[in-house]
Formats: C-alpha cells, sequence, structure tokens
C-alpha cells in the first residue's frame, strides 16, 4: 500500500483521524488493521472527486466502516482457526482527561462483547451507540432501510449492554480494586482473593499459539482464584508488576526484566471483578509499550 504522506493532506481533514481510528479498531479489535483501514480511508479520500462532498468526516467514516465490515467478514475464518480464545489488541491509553462513559466503551470487556455481533450490526451499533451517528446516515452508510437499522441497532443493543454492567466504576475504583486484588495474591491470601472476585468470575487468556495459554475460558470464583494463586506461587518471584492503562481502564502488565510477558484487564461490577482478560501473544502487546494511543 502506497503511505500516505500527512504534509500533503489539510490539518481540517488529518483532524478527524483518531475518530476514524477508533471506530476501525472498535470495529476489528486490532489497531495494526485499523490503521491500515484509516490510510485505504486517506487515500481514497485524496484520490476522489472531493469537489461537491459536503462533510469530510462523513464521507471518511463511511469508507472506514465499509472497510471493516468487509475486513471483519474476512477475519471470521482465520478466528475459527485461531489458537484458544481470542482477544482484542491492547493498547495503552492517556487517562488525563477519559471520562468514564468512554473508558468503559472502550474496554477490553466491551470489546469482547462486540464480537457477539455480526459485522454490519457491529458497525451499527458503534456508529449510533458510541459516535452519536443519525439513524439515516448508519442506513446510508450501510446501505439499508432505516427501519432496519433502527431494529439491527435494538437487537445489538439488547446483545451487548445485556451483558454489560450498568454501573461503570470510576477508574480510580477500578484500580484501587485491582491493586488490593494484587496484594492479596502476593500475600498468598486465599480468602482476600475470592472476596474481590464474584462468583461466576470468568478467566480467559489469549496466547494465540505463541506462548502457553489456557485453551478454554475458566470459570469459577475457586478455579480462577486456585489457577492464579498457584501461578503467582509459581513465578511472583521473577516478574515484575505495574498498573498501567489500556483501553480507558486499570490493568496489569507483567515484566520479566525488562520484557512484557502479559496484559491483564478486568471487567467489574463496582464492588467485584466479574472477568480477568489476559493477553499473552506476544504480537498483540506492542501498542502496550509503545505509548498512549491518540484514539476516540
Amino acid at each position: 500500500m502506497t503511505v500516505l504522506d500527512p504534509s500533503a493532506a489539510t490539518p481540517d481533514v488529518l483532524r478527524h483521524r483518531p475518530r476514524l481510528l477508533g471506530l476501525g479498531y472498535r470495529m476489528l479489535g486490532d489497531l495494526h488493521e485499523a490503521e491500515d483501514l484509516v490510510q485505504e480511508a486517506y487515500l481514497r479520500w485524496f484520490q476522489s472527486d472531493r469537489d461537491e462532498v459536503q462533510s469530510p468526516e462523513a464521507w471518511l467514516l463511511t469508507v472506514v466502516s465499509r472497510l471493516a465490515v468487509d475486513r471483519l467478514r474476512r477475519a471470521a475464518t482465520a478466528r475459527e482457526s485461531y489458537v484458544g480464545p481470542w482477544l482484542p489488541e491492547p493498547v495503552a491509553t492517556d487517562e488525563s482527561d477519559r471520562e468514564v462513559e468512554r473508558a468503559q466503551d472502550l474496554s477490553i470487556a466491551m470489546l469482547v462483547m462486540l464480537e457477539r455481533l455480526a459485522p454490519e450490526e457491529r458497525a451499527a451499533f458503534l456508529l449510533r451507540e458510541v459516535f452519536d451517528t443519525g439513524y439515516g446516515e448508519i442506513a446510508r452508510i450501510l446501505d439499508r432501510g432505516e427501519p432496519a437499522v433502527r431494529k439491527m441497532v435494538q437487537r445489538a443493543r439488547e446483545r451487548v449492554r445485556g451483558g454489560h454492567p450498568r454501573f461503570a466504576a470510576p477508574p480510580d475504583a477500578r484500580g484501587e480494586l485491582l491493586q488490593r486484588f494484587l496484594d492479596a495474591l502476593a500475600n498468598d491470601d486465599r480468602d482476600g482473593v475470592l472476596s474481590l472476585m464474584a462468583p461466576g468470575v470468568t478467566f480467559t487468556s489469549d496466547g494465540g499459539g505463541k506462548v502457553w495459554a489456557a485453551r478454554r475460558r475458566i470459570v469459577g470464583q475457586d478455579r480462577v482464584a486456585r489457577m492464579l494463586l498457584a501461578l503467582e506461587r509459581k513465578y511472583g518471584d521473577q516478574v515484575q508488576n505495574r498498573i498501567t492503562h489500556v483501553n480507558g481502564d486499570p490493568a496489569v502488565a507483567v515484566f520479566h526484566g525488562e520484557q512484557l510477558a502479559h496484559v491483564t484487564a478486568i471487567a467489574t461490577d463496582g464492588e467485584r471483578i466479574t472477568a480477568f482478560f489476559r493477553v499473552l501473544n506476544p504480537d498483540k502487546l506492542g501498542h502496550v509499550v509503545s505509548g498512549p494511543v491518540e484514539i476516540e
């Protein structure tokens, strides 16, 4: 692909990049792929007849949405053959000005829930719920009737929000909960560990066949606690835990020396941890150590 020369683009057009990247990333769960989509959208913009375009942002959102739907359809086969559970690629985010709602819609937990949706459903849901796009505009983007789009968004909302906590704990509270959990693990405090997890807590790990990881999701307080305590006893003295921020949420980055081994994000009901998402696949960790990504 030809690389876009930013100097050839006007600032007015380039200012949409974080928004476009946010849509592409939420669609695909892969920042590298999202960057490719945005690059392609800008290339098409500069190769097109733009005289009659009333809104460059709407034009670019349309292109990114359609490219993402096509890319997601092609990715379905690859994900079926993926070794073990597939999790989104985590990205480092700057927490200085992130609101609770935005943190929630970018979280690993939310991206995992979005995997329940078909490609067009996912696009319709994100355009409406995250980017506040009108139903008529979504219908134009997806080449569907407006009534069909309204039904699509409603179904998607029920499937996603139905499994998502209605109460989003503030980032500070989530960070404190995570630190208390790490302290309980380090102290081999089984009761403390259990008290900080919901009864139906789940643990999902993504090694992608590159490193060892559980091939299936682990469910339940006892099973998750037993596994995590055993790992802490075996490796706790060999690694360093650092609280960081990925996808708008506090998370744990675990290092072997200077090498990032894995990142663990959580979902919470506000009081206890309801899910763990651990990414060990080294191919997915580059955007955690490279610094915060400008993404909306």
